[in-house]
Protein backbone atom coordinates (compact mmCIF):
# COMPACT_ATOMS: atom_id res chain seq x y z
CA UNK A 1 0.00 0.00 0.00
CA UNK A 2 2.65 2.38 1.13
CA UNK A 3 4.51 1.91 -2.71
CA UNK A 4 1.55 2.70 -4.21
CA UNK A 5 0.94 5.72 -2.74
CA UNK A 6 4.26 6.97 -3.10
CA UNK A 7 4.13 5.76 -6.86
CA UNK A 8 0.68 8.04 -7.11
CA UNK A 9 2.25 11.03 -4.96
CA UNK A 10 0.02 10.62 -1.91
CA UNK A 11 1.62 12.77 0.96
CA UNK A 12 1.14 10.79 3.89
CA UNK A 13 2.69 9.81 6.86
CA UNK A 14 3.49 6.49 8.33
CA UNK A 15 2.04 5.56 11.77
CA UNK A 16 3.46 2.72 13.58
CA UNK A 17 2.23 1.02 17.04
CA UNK A 18 4.39 -1.10 19.16
CA UNK A 19 2.83 -3.21 22.06
CA UNK A 20 5.86 -4.58 23.16
CA UNK A 21 4.19 -8.40 22.93
CA UNK A 22 6.88 -9.71 20.83
CA UNK A 23 10.15 -8.54 23.01
CA UNK A 24 13.03 -7.64 20.12
CA UNK A 25 10.84 -8.33 17.30
CA UNK A 26 8.10 -5.86 18.01
CA UNK A 27 11.17 -3.33 18.48
CA UNK A 28 12.78 -4.60 15.06
CA UNK A 29 9.43 -3.99 13.31
CA UNK A 30 9.72 -0.23 14.68
CA UNK A 31 12.62 0.17 13.42
CA UNK A 32 12.09 -1.92 9.89
CA UNK A 33 8.98 0.87 9.68
CA UNK A 34 10.50 3.57 10.56
CA UNK A 35 13.64 2.61 7.67
CA UNK A 36 10.88 2.38 5.28
CA UNK A 37 9.39 5.64 6.13
CA UNK A 38 13.09 7.46 5.84
CA UNK A 39 13.16 6.05 2.28
CA UNK A 40 10.52 7.37 0.60
CA UNK A 41 10.56 10.35 2.73
CA UNK A 42 7.42 10.42 4.52
CA UNK A 43 6.79 11.09 8.16
CA UNK A 44 6.89 8.49 10.28
CA UNK A 45 4.94 8.30 13.92
CA UNK A 46 5.67 5.55 16.14
CA UNK A 47 4.18 5.08 19.90
CA UNK A 48 4.25 2.52 22.73
CA UNK A 49 1.53 0.82 24.32
CA UNK A 50 0.84 -0.86 27.17
CA UNK A 51 -1.80 -2.93 25.87
CA UNK A 52 -2.10 -5.64 28.58
CA UNK A 53 -2.73 -3.59 31.48
CA UNK A 54 -5.25 -1.76 29.19
CA UNK A 55 -7.19 -5.27 27.98
CA UNK A 56 -7.25 -5.73 31.98
CA UNK A 57 -8.44 -2.54 32.68
CA UNK A 58 -11.31 -2.92 30.13
CA UNK A 59 -12.25 -6.49 30.64
CA UNK A 60 -11.44 -7.26 27.24
CA UNK A 61 -9.23 -9.24 25.01
CA UNK A 62 -5.70 -8.36 24.16
CA UNK A 63 -6.22 -8.19 20.66
CA UNK A 64 -9.71 -6.17 21.06
CA UNK A 65 -7.46 -3.61 23.34
CA UNK A 66 -4.93 -3.47 20.62
CA UNK A 67 -7.26 -2.52 18.00
CA UNK A 68 -8.92 0.31 19.80
CA UNK A 69 -5.48 1.76 20.78
CA UNK A 70 -3.97 1.59 17.83
CA UNK A 71 -7.19 3.33 16.07
CA UNK A 72 -7.85 5.59 19.39
CA UNK A 73 -4.62 6.81 18.27
CA UNK A 74 -4.59 7.04 14.00
CA UNK A 75 -7.30 8.96 14.97
CA UNK A 76 -5.51 11.40 16.83
CA UNK A 77 -2.68 11.64 14.87
CA UNK A 78 -5.19 12.20 11.53
CA UNK A 79 -6.80 15.04 13.41
CA UNK A 80 -3.49 17.09 14.79
CA UNK A 81 -1.78 16.59 11.91
CA UNK A 82 -4.03 17.47 8.86
CA UNK A 83 -4.44 13.94 7.48
CA UNK A 84 -7.74 13.49 5.28
CA UNK A 85 -7.92 9.81 6.20
CA UNK A 86 -6.57 7.17 7.90
CA UNK A 87 -5.58 3.87 5.82
CA UNK A 88 -4.45 0.47 6.66
CA UNK A 89 -3.83 -2.38 4.03
CA UNK A 90 -5.88 -5.25 4.98
CA UNK A 91 -6.86 -7.41 1.73
CA UNK A 92 -10.10 -9.53 0.70
CA UNK A 93 -9.03 -12.65 2.98
CA UNK A 94 -8.79 -10.21 6.13
CA UNK A 95 -12.41 -9.54 5.23
CA UNK A 96 -13.46 -12.89 4.81
CA UNK A 97 -11.67 -14.33 7.50
CA UNK A 98 -13.62 -11.37 9.52
CA UNK A 99 -16.95 -12.77 7.79
CA UNK A 100 -16.61 -16.25 9.07
CA UNK A 101 -16.02 -15.07 12.66
CA UNK A 102 -18.87 -12.95 12.61
CA UNK A 103 -20.58 -16.17 11.88
CA UNK A 104 -19.17 -18.14 15.03
CA UNK A 105 -20.18 -15.29 16.92
CA UNK A 106 -23.60 -14.51 15.66
CA UNK A 107 -23.93 -11.76 13.41
CA UNK A 108 -26.81 -9.67 11.44
CA UNK A 109 -26.39 -8.82 7.86
CA UNK A 110 -24.22 -6.49 8.38
CA UNK A 111 -21.43 -8.84 10.06
CA UNK A 112 -21.76 -10.94 6.71
CA UNK A 113 -20.15 -8.40 4.12
CA UNK A 114 -16.93 -8.54 5.85
CA UNK A 115 -14.55 -5.10 6.72
CA UNK A 116 -16.06 -2.06 5.05
CA UNK A 117 -14.19 -0.28 2.57
CA UNK A 118 -14.51 3.24 4.32
CA UNK A 119 -15.68 4.22 7.40
CA UNK A 120 -15.81 7.83 8.22
CA UNK A 121 -12.37 8.94 7.85
CA UNK A 122 -10.67 5.23 7.85
CA UNK A 123 -10.12 3.38 4.45
CA UNK A 124 -9.35 0.27 3.15
CA UNK A 125 -7.79 0.41 -0.30
CA UNK A 126 -6.50 -2.68 -0.97
CA UNK A 127 -10.15 -4.39 -0.18
CA UNK A 128 -10.11 -5.57 -3.70
CA UNK A 129 -6.97 -7.19 -3.84
CA UNK A 130 -6.69 -10.79 -2.54
CA UNK A 131 -3.11 -11.73 -0.17
CA UNK A 132 -1.95 -13.93 -3.02
CA UNK A 133 -1.93 -10.99 -5.20
CA UNK A 134 -0.25 -8.56 -2.60
CA UNK A 135 2.25 -10.86 -2.71
CA UNK A 136 3.07 -11.46 -6.24
CA UNK A 137 2.94 -7.52 -6.40
CA UNK A 138 5.85 -7.12 -3.58
CA UNK A 139 7.48 -9.93 -5.63
CA UNK A 140 7.62 -8.24 -8.85
CA UNK A 141 8.31 -4.96 -7.48
CA UNK A 142 11.51 -6.58 -4.95
CA UNK A 143 9.75 -5.25 -2.08
CA UNK A 144 10.38 -6.70 1.08
CA UNK A 145 8.36 -7.09 4.19
CA UNK A 146 8.38 -8.48 8.27
CA UNK A 147 6.32 -11.44 9.24
CA UNK A 148 4.77 -11.88 12.44
CA UNK A 149 5.25 -14.76 13.94
CA UNK A 150 2.30 -14.84 15.72
CA UNK A 151 0.27 -15.17 12.66
CA UNK A 152 1.41 -19.17 12.16
CA UNK A 153 -0.25 -20.10 15.76
CA UNK A 154 -3.75 -21.56 15.69
CA UNK A 155 -3.79 -19.68 19.19
CA UNK A 156 -6.20 -16.91 18.11
CA UNK A 157 -9.16 -17.65 16.03
CA UNK A 158 -8.88 -15.80 13.49
CA UNK A 159 -5.04 -17.39 13.07
CA UNK A 160 -7.63 -21.12 13.65
CA UNK A 161 -10.03 -19.96 11.06
CA UNK A 162 -7.11 -19.01 8.63
CA UNK A 163 -5.37 -21.79 8.69
CA UNK A 164 -7.80 -25.08 9.06
CA UNK A 165 -11.34 -23.48 7.86
CA UNK A 166 -10.46 -21.44 4.67
CA UNK A 167 -8.41 -24.31 3.14
CA UNK A 168 -11.54 -26.24 3.29
CA UNK A 169 -13.24 -23.76 1.58
CA UNK A 170 -10.91 -23.31 -0.93
CA UNK A 171 -11.32 -26.94 -2.10
CA UNK A 172 -14.82 -26.50 -2.52
CA UNK A 173 -14.26 -23.36 -4.26
CA UNK A 174 -11.03 -22.31 -5.97
CA UNK A 175 -11.72 -18.98 -6.67
CA UNK A 176 -13.48 -18.56 -3.56
CA UNK A 177 -11.54 -15.13 -2.43
CA UNK A 178 -12.80 -13.73 -6.21
CA UNK A 179 -16.48 -14.71 -5.15
CA UNK A 180 -16.21 -13.58 -1.71
CA UNK A 181 -15.18 -9.68 -2.92
CA UNK A 182 -18.65 -10.06 -5.37
CA UNK A 183 -20.46 -11.46 -2.44
CA UNK A 184 -19.62 -8.57 0.40
CA UNK A 185 -20.43 -6.27 -2.65
CA UNK A 186 -23.59 -7.22 -2.66
CA UNK A 187 -24.58 -8.10 0.79
CA UNK A 188 -22.98 -4.39 1.74
CA UNK A 189 -25.40 -2.93 -0.96
CA UNK A 190 -28.23 -4.88 0.58
CA UNK A 191 -27.45 -3.73 3.84
CA UNK A 192 -27.36 0.16 3.10
CA UNK A 193 -30.38 -0.41 0.90
CA UNK A 194 -32.47 -2.14 3.94
CA UNK A 195 -31.08 0.75 6.75
CA UNK A 196 -32.10 3.21 4.85
CA UNK A 197 -35.70 2.01 4.73
CA UNK A 198 -35.87 0.58 7.97
CA UNK A 199 -34.64 4.72 9.10
CA UNK A 200 -37.55 5.89 7.10
CA UNK A 201 -40.00 4.06 8.72
CA UNK A 202 -38.54 4.94 11.85
CA UNK A 203 -39.23 8.15 11.39
CA UNK A 204 -42.85 7.96 12.55
CA UNK A 205 -42.12 5.31 15.06
CA UNK A 206 -39.38 7.22 17.21
CA UNK A 207 -39.94 10.19 19.15
CA UNK A 208 -37.47 12.36 21.02
CA UNK A 209 -38.56 14.06 24.06
CA UNK A 210 -35.98 15.97 25.93
CA UNK A 211 -33.90 13.74 27.60
CA UNK A 212 -36.29 10.14 26.82
CA UNK A 213 -36.69 8.77 23.73
CA UNK A 214 -40.34 7.26 23.20
CA UNK A 215 -41.21 4.38 20.54
CA UNK A 216 -44.65 3.29 19.59
CA UNK A 217 -45.84 -0.23 21.01
CA UNK A 218 -48.66 -0.46 18.42
CA UNK A 219 -46.86 0.61 15.83
CA UNK A 220 -43.84 -1.77 16.44
CA UNK A 221 -46.18 -4.92 16.96
CA UNK A 222 -48.59 -4.47 13.63
CA UNK A 223 -45.84 -4.54 11.47
CA UNK A 224 -44.00 -7.57 9.62
CA UNK A 225 -40.67 -8.75 11.57
CA UNK A 226 -41.20 -6.58 14.72
CA UNK A 227 -38.16 -8.03 16.21
CA UNK A 228 -35.86 -6.96 13.46
CA UNK A 229 -37.55 -3.38 13.29
CA UNK A 230 -36.93 -2.84 17.07
CA UNK A 231 -33.58 -4.13 17.09
CA UNK A 232 -32.37 -1.35 13.81
CA UNK A 233 -33.69 1.31 16.58
CA UNK A 234 -32.24 -0.16 19.69
CA UNK A 235 -28.75 -1.53 18.90
CA UNK A 236 -27.67 2.14 18.87
CA UNK A 237 -28.60 2.44 22.38
CA UNK A 238 -26.69 -0.77 22.70
CA UNK A 239 -29.13 -3.08 22.91
CA UNK A 240 -28.32 -7.29 21.72
CA UNK A 241 -30.80 -8.96 19.95
CA UNK A 242 -30.90 -11.29 22.64
CA UNK A 243 -33.02 -8.47 24.72
CA UNK A 244 -34.84 -7.17 21.75
CA UNK A 245 -36.45 -10.81 21.66
CA UNK A 246 -37.69 -10.57 25.06
CA UNK A 247 -38.63 -7.32 24.93
CA UNK A 248 -40.98 -8.13 22.17
CA UNK A 249 -42.26 -10.70 24.03
CA UNK A 250 -43.20 -8.66 26.84
CA UNK A 251 -44.92 -5.86 24.70
CA UNK A 252 -48.11 -7.83 25.35
CA UNK A 253 -47.95 -8.25 29.05
CA UNK A 254 -47.77 -5.94 31.92
CA UNK A 255 -46.15 -2.49 31.96
CA UNK A 256 -43.64 -1.59 34.09
CA UNK A 257 -41.16 -4.10 33.21
CA UNK A 258 -37.52 -2.92 32.62
CA UNK A 259 -34.74 -4.22 30.31
CA UNK A 260 -31.09 -2.14 30.62
CA UNK A 261 -27.97 -1.53 28.24
CA UNK A 262 -24.82 -0.39 30.04
CA UNK A 263 -26.32 2.73 29.20
CA UNK A 264 -29.85 3.29 28.70
CA UNK A 265 -33.03 2.25 30.89
CA UNK A 266 -36.02 0.93 28.56
CA UNK A 267 -39.26 0.93 30.21
CA UNK A 268 -42.05 -0.99 28.90
CA UNK A 269 -44.96 1.50 30.11
CA UNK A 270 -48.65 1.37 28.29
CA UNK A 271 -48.32 3.09 25.13
CA UNK A 272 -44.80 3.48 24.60
CA UNK A 273 -41.54 1.62 24.93
CA UNK A 274 -39.40 4.28 26.94
CA UNK A 275 -36.05 4.57 26.47
CA UNK A 276 -33.36 6.84 29.40
CA UNK A 277 -30.03 7.32 29.55
CA UNK A 278 -28.69 6.72 32.52
CA UNK A 279 -25.65 7.04 34.34
CA UNK A 280 -24.29 3.37 34.90
CA UNK A 281 -22.29 2.43 37.65
CA UNK A 282 -18.72 2.14 37.98
CA UNK A 283 -16.73 -1.13 38.63
CA UNK A 284 -16.49 -0.37 42.18
CA UNK A 285 -20.34 1.46 42.78
CA UNK A 286 -23.11 -0.66 43.50
CA UNK A 287 -26.58 -0.62 41.62
CA UNK A 288 -30.06 -1.79 42.76
CA UNK A 289 -32.34 -4.04 41.49
CA UNK A 290 -35.97 -3.43 41.73
CA UNK A 291 -38.65 -5.70 42.20
CA UNK A 292 -40.10 -5.24 39.21
CA UNK A 293 -36.56 -5.22 37.07
CA UNK A 294 -35.93 -8.39 35.03
CA UNK A 295 -32.51 -7.48 33.89
CA UNK A 296 -29.74 -5.05 34.87
CA UNK A 297 -26.20 -4.66 33.32
CA UNK A 298 -23.43 -4.33 35.55
CA UNK A 299 -19.29 -4.62 35.01
CA UNK A 300 -20.12 -5.81 31.34
CA UNK A 301 -22.08 -8.39 32.43
CA UNK A 302 -25.96 -9.12 31.83
CA UNK A 303 -27.93 -10.37 34.94
CA UNK A 304 -30.88 -11.44 34.24
CA UNK A 305 -34.06 -12.27 37.07
CA UNK A 306 -36.79 -14.67 36.83
CA UNK A 307 -39.84 -15.15 39.68
CA UNK A 308 -41.22 -18.50 39.48
CA UNK A 309 -43.46 -20.52 41.53
CA UNK A 310 -41.73 -23.58 43.25
CA UNK A 311 -43.19 -26.94 42.35
CA UNK A 312 -41.51 -29.45 43.57
CA UNK A 313 -41.14 -31.73 40.65
CA UNK A 314 -38.93 -28.64 39.08
CA UNK A 315 -35.79 -29.71 38.15
CA UNK A 316 -34.00 -26.36 39.48
CA UNK A 317 -30.65 -25.92 37.57
CA UNK A 318 -27.48 -24.91 39.25
CA UNK A 319 -23.86 -23.75 37.39
CA UNK A 320 -21.61 -21.19 37.96
CA UNK A 321 -23.93 -18.83 35.50
CA UNK A 322 -27.46 -19.96 37.30
CA UNK A 323 -28.27 -19.67 40.44
CA UNK A 324 -32.16 -20.74 42.26
CA UNK A 325 -32.64 -18.90 45.32
CA UNK A 326 -35.56 -18.44 48.00
CA UNK A 327 -37.69 -15.73 46.87
CA UNK A 328 -39.69 -15.62 50.22
CA UNK A 329 -36.79 -14.36 51.52
CA UNK A 330 -35.64 -11.56 49.90
CA UNK A 331 -36.14 -7.67 50.86
CA UNK A 332 -36.26 -5.25 47.68
CA UNK A 333 -33.89 -3.33 46.42
CA UNK A 334 -31.50 -5.90 45.96
CA UNK A 335 -28.09 -5.01 45.30
CA UNK A 336 -25.24 -6.30 43.18
CA UNK A 337 -21.89 -4.80 43.28
CA UNK A 338 -17.89 -5.75 43.61
CA UNK A 339 -16.84 -8.13 46.51
CA UNK A 340 -15.27 -5.87 49.51
CA UNK A 341 -12.67 -6.90 52.10
CA UNK A 342 -14.56 -7.94 55.30
CA UNK A 343 -17.65 -9.39 53.33
CA UNK A 344 -18.95 -12.60 54.81
CA UNK A 345 -21.74 -15.30 54.07
CA UNK A 346 -23.01 -18.71 55.40
CA UNK A 347 -21.66 -21.15 52.45
CA UNK A 348 -24.50 -23.29 51.11
CA UNK A 349 -23.29 -26.78 52.74
CA UNK A 350 -21.36 -25.49 55.87
CA UNK A 351 -24.22 -25.68 58.27
CA UNK A 352 -24.54 -22.16 58.77
CA UNK A 353 -21.18 -21.38 59.52
CA UNK A 354 -20.14 -17.63 58.42
CA UNK A 355 -17.13 -17.46 56.33
CA UNK A 356 -15.28 -14.50 54.84
CA UNK A 357 -15.04 -14.48 51.04
CA UNK A 358 -12.01 -13.74 51.11
CA UNK A 359 -10.89 -17.01 53.05
CA UNK A 360 -13.70 -19.09 50.27
CA UNK A 361 -10.95 -17.62 47.90
CA UNK A 362 -8.02 -18.63 49.66
CA UNK A 363 -10.00 -22.54 50.12
CA UNK A 364 -10.76 -22.69 46.28
CA UNK A 365 -7.06 -21.20 45.35
CA UNK A 366 -8.42 -18.48 42.95
CA UNK A 367 -5.95 -15.99 41.79
CA UNK A 368 -6.00 -12.52 41.95
CA UNK A 369 -7.65 -11.77 38.22
CA UNK A 370 -9.70 -14.17 39.21
CA UNK A 371 -10.69 -12.46 42.63
CA UNK A 372 -11.01 -8.75 41.22
CA UNK A 373 -14.11 -10.42 38.92
CA UNK A 374 -16.17 -11.74 41.38
CA UNK A 375 -19.60 -9.89 41.95
CA UNK A 376 -21.83 -10.17 45.24
CA UNK A 377 -25.77 -10.31 45.21
CA UNK A 378 -27.22 -8.58 47.93
CA UNK A 379 -30.50 -8.81 50.08
CA UNK A 380 -31.92 -5.26 50.85
CA UNK A 381 -30.80 -6.01 54.71
CA UNK A 382 -27.01 -6.14 53.52
CA UNK A 383 -26.57 -10.12 53.71
CA UNK A 384 -24.55 -11.63 50.86
CA UNK A 385 -27.15 -13.95 48.94
CA UNK A 386 -24.88 -14.86 46.56
CA UNK A 387 -21.21 -14.46 45.79
CA UNK A 388 -22.22 -14.51 42.30
CA UNK A 389 -20.68 -17.43 40.30
CA UNK A 390 -19.13 -19.28 43.22
CA UNK A 391 -21.59 -20.07 45.93
CA UNK A 392 -25.07 -19.53 47.63
CA UNK A 393 -25.14 -18.66 51.23
CA UNK A 394 -27.48 -21.29 53.19
CA UNK A 395 -30.21 -19.11 54.34
CA UNK A 396 -31.28 -18.30 50.36
CA UNK A 397 -31.45 -22.39 49.76
CA UNK A 398 -34.84 -23.12 48.05
CA UNK A 399 -36.50 -26.09 50.12
CA UNK A 400 -39.41 -28.20 50.02
CA UNK A 401 -41.60 -24.66 51.83
CA UNK A 402 -40.60 -22.35 49.24
CA UNK A 403 -43.38 -21.03 47.53
CA UNK A 404 -41.67 -18.94 45.31
CA UNK A 405 -37.99 -18.89 43.65
CA UNK A 406 -35.96 -16.23 41.65
CA UNK A 407 -34.01 -17.80 39.58
CA UNK A 408 -30.93 -15.31 38.51
CA UNK A 409 -28.90 -15.84 35.38
CA UNK A 410 -25.60 -14.07 34.39
CA UNK A 411 -24.25 -13.87 30.95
Amino acid sequence: MLHLFHKAGFPVGIAHCNFGLRGAESDGDEEFVEQLAQAYGFPFFAKHFDVKSFAKEKGISTQMAARDLRYQWFEMLRTTNGYTYSATAHHANDSLETTLLNLTRGTGLSGLHGISGINNHLIRPLLLATKEQILTYAQENALTWREDRSNASDDYKRNLIRHKVVPVLQQLNPSLESTFIHSSAKLSSADRLLKEMLDEWAKGVVVKEGEQVRISKAKIVLESEPGYRLWHILQDYGFAYAQVEKIIVGLNGISGRQFNSESYTLLIDRQDLILKNVAIAASDDEIKIEESQSEVYFAGRLISLYKKSRNSNDELPSNKSIVSINYDKLVFPLKIRKWEVGDSFRPLGMNGRRKKLSDLFVDLKMDRFAKEQVLVLLNGNGEVIWVVGVRLDERYKVHERTAHILQVVVS
